[in-house]
């Protein structure tokens, strides 16, 4: 990689080239060439096995039924020790099952449904180097569970700013861009699929990586299984999930390929600065980072765009290197 793309990435947190930089990698990786083959990502470079309909995904990959005494024993009766985290669905525990592969499985309570079924079977369907693969599920007593493939190095939040008592830890640049170009292509297929998938709550934290730093898009679909969407309306206080949320969203409950875009991008502005989205940057200041390069964008445009071209001649050759 060229030591001037490194200098010019290396500097964009200061202001307009990291504008330049965040518009040019979600055009150059989500919209740039996706017509070009996918063989090397998805198994097949048959164009059947891209965007297929709900009912072929069906029909070619039932999702795994997992009994509840399986994951009882894959997680030691649901110990606390294997409690790793918790999020929208519920629990999330690390599960070791009898082949010896390695699991985390969302727990929550809830009654058996054929609609939850129906779900698990159609995201599961969903195969994709990028994407978090959802295993299997199971429904007893009254309780739900998803169980997913583990990734062993957590996620790109907890690299960059740490988690409770776990430190932040430097990404080197290359795992940097690296991450960035593997979360933009896993969502780029779910948004490629027919119908196309709306992820709904892409963030840094639901970005993974696995012992080689390959990012892997978690939580795909998921609010699927929420029921109704609630999403707190404007408000002077963003929470640091709800940065993620777009304009259209926040206001009106309106998910779509743009609000996916959109969150990609303040992931991105995370992913560069090694900074929380949400707080702000200093003491005197009223606005949070994203607040802060918005502003940038509408007062510096036409020199973020030039710059922005540069880096994608650069990432271009890099690419073709």
């Amino acid at each position: 990689m060229s030591t001037n793309l490194a200098a010019i990435l290396g500097g964009a947190a200061g202001a307009v080239a990291l504008v330049g930089i965040v518009g040019l990698l979600i055009w150059f990786c989500l919209f740039h060439k996706r017509g070009v083959s996918r063989t090397s990502e998805t198994g097949s470079s048959d164009p059947s096995v891209q965007g297929r309909h709900i009912g072929v995904q069906l029909s070619l990959r039932e999702a795994r039924r997992f009994e509840l005494r399986e994951l009882s024993l894959a997680t030691k009766n649901f110990s606390d020790r294997n409690l790793i985290g918790e999020g929208k669905f519920g629990e999330v525990y690390k599960g070791l099952l009898q082949d010896g592969m390695l699991v985390a499985i969302k727990k929550r309570a809830g009654a058996p449904s054929q609609e939850f079924i129906d779900e698990a079977c159609y995201l599961s369907s969903i195969q994709h180097r990028n994407l978090v693969t959802l295993l299997g599920y199971c429904q007893e007593n009254n309780q739900q569970f998803l169980v997913y493939e583990y990734i062993p190095n957590g996620s790109v939040s907890i690299h960059l700013y740490g988690v409770g008592q776990v430190s932040a830890q430097k990404i080197e640049f290359k795992h940097r861009l690296s991450i960035a170009l593997g979360a933009a292509k896993g969502l780029a297929h779910l948004h490629s699929l027919s119908p196309r998938l709306v992820h709904k709550d892409f963030k840094t934290a639901n970005v993974l990586v696995d012992e080689n730093f390959i990012a892997k898009v978690a939580d795909a679909g998921l609010r699927n299984f929420l029921g109704r969407i609630d999403v707190a309306g404007p408000s002077s206080q963003v929470t640091a999930d709800e940065i993620f949320l777009a304009p259209e969203v926040r206001e009106f409950r309106r998910f779509s390929e743009k609000s996916d875009v959109y969150s990609f991008g303040v992931f991105l502005l995370e992913l560069v600065s090694g900074r929380e989205a949400s707080e702000l940057p200093s003491s005197n200041s009223t606005e949070n980072l994203v607040e802060c390069k918005i502003a940038t964008i509408t007062a510096t445009f036409p020199a973020a765009l030039i710059q922005g071209w540069a880096v994608a001649s650069q990432l271009k050759a890099w690419r073709n290197s």
